[in-house]
């Protein structure tokens, strides 16, 4: 059923069946056409597969229950540090795959046709061609608005490997499909994805061997990935150097150097890809090339009625980004109001255990755009209460400042996805470091260590000649 709004044909103007038009019902797609529509626009929201994206079907939702899954056995097996007798668990892995599937299903309802109807959306199910500037297809429906919006997403990329397309490789797309435990799991890639799942299969009992060019989590601070990765080496996780240039059946890798690796699965994490072969770009007069679609600051395209958010776009690509970008739609159209994208606060997560938190500039690129003209403090969870307590004192909080300004923060260790919120408004400028250093903070926590940190890169400003002189001064006019 149609949700009452008025149409613009219904108000007398036959240009347009709808005010506005998303092609994609991903993270970005949901937010902007359920936000427009709460503002009472016509929207027509398409998506040909299943309703969430990426994120909650293929994403983010499973692979975290998934690691939830393997951190329960990781700590049966390590409770003799605190004094627990451990244990080897036996794993039921159909269980463990039925576990990360009803994670998906109950966050399914806010994701689905039923919910973004109630938000006044036309859901349409199938797949859109552009047919020109203000005008998509839906199989035999055409539709038309004075604003589109391309939330499209990507795919996991297929790297020219020879031989692959005659192997059964996994992707983030298949791999939560499995109810068998692989047995020995390759990994060809060591971004999040691909570290993420090789540390939880590992956990849950599998082999893996991690296979990519350079060293892991490449766009993260080297002190903290080294962090993480030692954790993961520790665990068994083994990472090669090199890469991948032929696949055979068995499954067997042969990499560049000469060597070979036997496994029994192989899953691709080697990045994302795009394919706009059947959506009609130069119909619509958008450019795009391999990396994506060309858009400006608002993610306008080269047709300026027509906006492209998320994955689809070159850019960062995260669930909470193409939430961001799908926020700032409603502002654009919703509003009237011009909506710049702006990364500079952004924050992103690598669940792996401990978990690697990074805002703004890592210490490498905070060097390299100002020079030497940045400050660096680090505190080390070796020295917080809490994580002595807990018998997990592993990894750090760092900030970095240029000037007065933090312009990066990382932090490596339990929880760091949690404690990385303050950090990221002291780098939006909605926080200041001594308004944080000047927190109460409940005692004991982890998040002391970054009013700690915060303090310590307020230190000069508190304790100087100045402020010794004017303490002396106050000290002889009381005697």
């Amino acid at each position: 059923m149609r949700p009452e709004h008025p149409s613009a044909a219904s108000r007398g103007d036959n240009l347009y069946t709808h005010d506005l038009i998303v092609i994609g019902a991903g993270a970005g797609g949901l937010t902007a056409s359920g936000g427009c529509a709460r503002l009472g626009l016509r929207v027509a929201l398409i998506e040909r597969g299943a309703m969430g994206g990426d994120c909650l079907n293929t994403g983010c939702v499973p692979s975290k229950a998934l690691i939830a899954a393997a951190r329960r056995a990781h700590d049966l097996r390590t409770g003799a540090r605190l004094g627990i007798a451990a244990a080897d668990p036996e794993i039921d892995f159909a269980a463990v795959h039925a576990h990360v599937h009803r994670a998906i299903a109950r966050i399914a309802p806010v994701d689905s046709v039923e919910h973004m109807t109630e938000l006044g959306c036309e859901v349409i199910r199938g797949e859109a061609v552009l047919t020109g500037r203000s005008h998509v297809t839906v199989g035999g429906l055409a539709l038309s608005a004075p604003r589109i919006v391309l939330a499209v997403g990507s795919r996991p990329l297929v790297p020219p490997i020879e031989g692959i397309a005659a192997i059964p490789y996994l992707t983030n797309e298949t791999i939560f499909g499995l109810t068998e435990r692989p047995e020995h799991l390759v990994i060809v890639g060591n971004g999040p994805v691909g570290v993420e799942l090789a540390q939880a299969f590992r956990r849950l009992g599998s082999r893996v061997t991690v296979i990519a060019p350079g060293s892991a989590l490449p766009k993260d601070d080297a002190d903290a990935t080294a962090v993480a990765v030692a954790v993961l080496r520790a665990e068994g996780v083994a990472f090669v150097t090199g890469e991948v240039v032929r696949a055979e059946a068995g499954v067997t890798v042969h990499i560049k150097d000469g060597s070979s690796i036997a496994g029994s699965h192989l899953l691709l994490a080697a990045g994302r890809s795009v394919d706009f072969a059947a959506l009609g770009l130069a119909a619509a007069g958008i450019r795009h090339d391999a990396h994506g679609i060309a858009t400006d600051a608002r993610r306008r395209t080269s047709n300026p009625r027509i906006y492209a958010i998320g994955d689809c776009r070159p850019g960062p690509h995260f669930t909470h980004v193409s939430g961001y970008e799908g926020s700032n739609i409603v502002v654009e159209i919703g509003f009237g109001l011009p909506a710049k994208a702006d990364y500079r606060a952004l924050p992103w997560v690598t669940y792996t255990d401990p978990e690697v938190a990074q805002v703004g500039l890592t210490e490498a690129e905070a060097r390299i755009r100002y020079g030497g003209k940045i400050n660096v403090w680090r505190e080390d969870f070796a020295d917080n209460d809490r994580a002595i307590a807990e018998g997990d004192a592993t990894g750090f909080v760092k900030l970095i400042k240029h000037g007065r300004k933090l312009v990066g923060a990382t932090i490596v260790g339990p929880h760091a996805g949690d404690l990385i919120l303050p950090a990221a408004m002291m780098v939006a400028g909605k926080a200041s470091l001594l308004g944080v250093a000047n927190l109460i903070v409940p005692y004991p926590n982890r998040a002391e260590h970054l009013k700690k940190a915060a303090f310590a890169s307020q230190d000069a400003l508190v304790f100087n000649r100045w402020t010794r002189g004017w303490a002396q001064l106050l000290a002889r006019s009381r005697r």
